[in-house]
């Protein structure tokens, strides 16, 4: 393995909105949880806090209702070749990412991503009971691709991030180079390159350049 990419989801390969605000909309508490992760954006709420108040908006919503929900969740075109690039090139790709991880889950079973991580939910009876099993905040995203590069056999500095906002930052922070998608200002600032559109294929020349520099 040459490499490792690892893709943010909410606000890079979900444009302009999240996958719990998709999921909100249909499981009946968008307007809580648009609120609460504007509070998260600016600083004023934790990733904790937020993903407390969202969990009980799926109290007695089953697993099948969250499948049903996901299949018209929006995304930027093109992953699907930015993943054949990556294979191509002995590239693995994963999600790093602090959607929930049904989210995750079906990204990776749709377009074929190499693992996902995030924040799980409790069950009984198939049924969510409204309360975090796991919590997950950047700080987690950011341990999460350090193991995945371990077992890889690489380390961060090997490896590639692509995002958008503040959850994003601990990881830029670590890998030899990120791309900044879509992203907020504090991340451009950061990032090794940036990009802005509405298909994931423009980042495949930066891509290019942070593997020929390997």
């Amino acid at each position: 393995m040459r490499g490792a990419v690892f893709f943010d989801v909410d606000g890079t390969l979900v444009p302009q909105t999240s996958s719990s605000q998709h999921l909100a909309g249909y499981l009946g508490h968008l307007d809580v949880l648009r609120q609460a992760e504007g509070d998260y954006a600016d600083g004023r709420m934790d990733n904790r806090e937020v993903s407390v108040l969202d969990a009980e908006g799926w109290r007695d919503h089953s697993q099948r209702d969250v499948r049903r929900s996901l299949i018209d969740l929006p995304l930027v075109a093109g992953i699907p070749d930015v993943l054949t690039w990556c294979r191509e090139h002995s590239v693995a790709a994963y999600l790093a990412t602090l959607a929930w991880e049904p989210v995750g889950i079906y990204l990776c079973e749709t377009f074929g991503f190499d693992g996902t991580c995030g924040p799980t939910l409790a069950q009984q009876d198939d049924r969510y009971t409204g309360l975090v099993a796991c919590h997950f905040d950047e700080f987690d995203k950011r341990d999460f691709a350090q193991r995945v590069a371990s077992g890889l056999g690489l380390t961060l500095d090997r490896c590639a991030a692509v995002g958008d906002s503040r959850s994003d930052l601990p990881l830029f922070a670590e890998v030899g180079f990120s791309v900044a998608f879509n992203a907020t200002a504090a991340v451009k600032a950061v990032a090794g390159a940036s990009a802005e559109g509405d298909d994931l294929r423009m980042i495949i020349p930066y891509l290019e350049r942070w593997l020929h520099t390997e």
